[in-house]
């Protein structure tokens, strides 16, 4: 239960005067990224778009921070692998309501579900690269940053299957079928996937041929 409407301003300012105090920004990076996470969603100041924003936000800290990945791996992948821990390291407290217990609750567990998840990106990007190293494959790098952070998780559907439904996008992102396919279109029109068979009703997507041989050596 977020904080009533006319205390969220206040709050938004609070937080952001937090985030950049020269006091904070003592404060390990992924630590103070973690904690803008919780209190972002804590606040929730939106209607929907909570969680998504509250991710954006700790990218750009992480970023400017030092910690970038530069589009090669992104917390969305270690946060899709299982939603259920993600939502459960953010219920701390006694109470789900903003004003009795969740604004002032002990957040140490979901800072440090937040900080392995960091660690986790950065072992994954050294795995792969080790990976590709040994197997003598070409750095597609370049490729990959083009990528927003949901279409380089998507790549996982892509790398089971030549082809994706809205329905198996709905489920890795937890959204509805409707946002799904107005999310597919969406990156028919950026040049990521195709539609594979227009003329069937119940269509299906592969990737573009810009991206085609991403799993290829």
């Amino acid at each position: 239960m977020p904080p009533e409407a006319k205390d969220v301003p206040t709050l938004m300012k609070e937080m952001v005067t937090w985030i950049a105090s020269s006091e904070r920004q003592e404060l390990p990076c992924p630590i103070r990224a973690g904690i803008a996470h919780y209190e972002f969603a804590t606040i929730h100041p939106y209607y929907d778009g909570n969680g998504r924003t509250a991710r954006l936000l700790t990218t750009l800290i992480l970023h400017l921070g030092g910690y970038d990945l530069r589009g090669l791996y992104s917390l969305e992948e270690y946060y899709a692998r299982n939603l259920a821990a993600y939502y459960e390291a953010l219920t701390v407290g006694p109470s789900h309501n903003y004003y009795e217990g969740r604004a002032k609750a002990n957040i140490t567990r979901w800072v440090e579900y937040f900080c392995a998840g960091v660690a986790d990106s950065f072992e994954s990007v050294k795995r792969r690269a080790a990976e590709a190293a040994s197997s003598g494959a070409h750095d597609r790098s370049s490729v990959l940053r083009r990528l927003d952070p949901r279409q380089r998780t998507a790549l996982v559907l892509f790398k089971e299957s030549d082809f994706v439904t809205s329905g198996k996008v709905a489920e890795l992102f937890s959204i509805s079928e409707r946002a799904a396919r107005n999310l597919l279109t969406a990156w028919v029109t950026s040049g990521f996937v195709v539609v594979a068979c227009p003329a069937k009703k119940s269509r299906k997507y592969e990737l573009s041929s810009a991206y085609k041989d991403i799993f290829h050596k």
